[in-house]
């Protein structure tokens, strides 16, 4: 009989073993870390703060969906020209880098509903006689351009007769116009403005959109990973309506805000 007993209670004890292994296994697996991978060169999207540690908008977006989603999250600085080949190797689980919405992209990951508008501008070098995109398309002209983005593909596609130059950072690519050895740079708003504010004494700008290149930003995700697809996009529906973009907004872009509401350039959370 008291074998029995014993023999029960090494029973319920073993089931008992396993029930808290596997709710700890689930709870591991629950709080499995949410890597994100991202360029920290992009001030106020993303950057780096005076410690070192990641901060911006993108940030502060990456871990409100961390939150949302109930899992921490991870920030993986990570080169532009290697985003993608972080989600294809799964060395990371999302992209959020002001990466912008293409054809191309979507062949190789796939993009949450869109967050952000911006089209791509000019950073144009004080003495050169460009005033806007079409005076790019001439022998003498010279575009600086950064690897892989948008800006580089539409110099490759509608600028036959100018030198197009490309460089891995918008630090080089500012620095040739400021030079004088370009005579512009093509990239988004924000950042041909704050390079402009930095470099007034050698820059000028043309803050409208050139024609056709009005895009949209998207969180990059592995193909085929549809339920982190759709955790993403319902966050972002979410956060849009309960106000989280226009407070990240007030934060890091109120200033700036101002003056493209001045100049009559939409702002970048007005979809």
């Amino acid at each position: 009989m008291k074998k029995r007993i014993l023999l029960v209670l090494l029973i319920v004890t073993a089931g008992l073993m396993i029930m808290n292994c596997s709710k700890e296994e689930e709870a591991a697996a629950e709080a499995e870390p949410l890597v994100v991978a991202m360029e920290l060169q992009f001030p106020p999207f993303e950057m780096s703060d005076e410690k070192g540690n990641p901060a911006g908008i993108s940030v502060e977006m990456a871990y409100a969906l961390g939150e949302y989603l109930d899992r921490p999250v991870v920030i993986e600085n990570t080169a532009w020209t290697g985003l993608i080949p972080s989600l294809q190797t799964g060395k990371a689980d999302l992209i959020i880098s002001s990466m912008t919405i293409t054809e191309e992209r979507r062949e190789v990951i796939d993009f949450s509903i869109p967050y952000i508008k911006s089209g791509l501008t000019l950073l144009i070098a004080k003495d050169s006689p460009v005033e806007d995109f079409t005076d790019l398309n001439a022998e003498e002209r010279t575009v600086a351009v950064k690897s892989g983005t948008t800006g580089a593909l539409i110099a490759q596609e509608e600028l036959p007769l100018a030198e197009v130059h490309y460089f891995d950072e918008v630090a080089a690519c500012v620095l040739e116009v400021t030079q004088g050895k370009a005579d512009a740079f093509i990239y988004d708003a924000l950042t041909v403005y704050e390079n402009y504010k930095k470099n007034m004494g050698a820059t000028r700008v043309n803050l409208n959109d050139i024609p056709g290149t009005e895009g949209y930003w998207g969180v990059g995700v592995k193909k085929g990973n549809e339920e982190l697809l759709k955790g993403v996009n319902e966050f972002i529906t979410e956060f849009r309506s309960e106000g989280g973009f226009d407070r990240i907004a007030e934060e890091y872009l109120k200033d700036l805000k101002t003056v493209f509401d001045e100049e009559g350039v939409p702002f970048f959370f007005d979809l």
